[in-house]
């Protein structure tokens, strides 16, 4: 008789109704949570197939930067290939030709020296960083000629620095 009361009483209602909006909320947290990671599984995916999407780097932006399959757009890498007053022309990876326009506010670097653009040789290897302008050319900020291929890494020492006498050990 007692157990039919307390079915019956209004306490022991409360107490259901609470279970029950408890296991409501506890749905609904899981449904966020099963919603969060699958939002966060593509986006990881995404990430992963960067270069397939928009042509990034081919294994990722964390993998190895050996193979340098990177983007062209903000800058080039390459050999100059003709030298005008403002302008060059640069033979990039697979020989994609590049023209870069130079400006007062570019800043040519050959080791630590600023040079100017008449400086400039065809067959200099150079790094170019700047913004592409709308006909897909590169407006310069920035210029480093580097050096050849096997060549001596080391610059030349400062002209104001007096070379090291020989040293004579007896």
């Amino acid at each position: 008789m007692e157990l039919s009361k307390l079915f019956q009483s209004k306490t022991f209602k409360i107490i259901i109704w609470t279970f029950a909006a408890l296991a409501v909320i506890l749905l609904i947290f899981e449904a966020g949570l099963m919603i969060g990671y699958r939002k966060a599984n593509f986006s990881f995916q995404w990430g992963e197939n960067y270069h397939r999407n928009f042509g990034g780097p081919e294994g990722g932006f964390f993998e190895d930067a050996r193979g340098m399959d990177l983007i062209d757009a903000h800058g080039i890498v390459g050999q100059i290939i003709k030298v005008e007053s403002s302008t060059i022309i640069i033979s990039g990876r697979d020989n994609v030709e590049k023209i870069v326009n130079l400006n007062d506010d570019t800043s040519i670097m050959r080791f630590r020296d600023q040079i100017k653009p008449a400086d400039l040789k065809t067959g200099d290897l150079v790094v170019i960083i700047g913004d592409p302008n709308s006909s897909g050319q590169i407006n310069a900020k920035f210029v480093r000629i580097m050096p050849a291929p096997g060549a001596n890494m080391m610059p030349p020492p400062p002209s104001n620095t007096p070379m090291p006498s020989s040293v004579n050990h007896n």
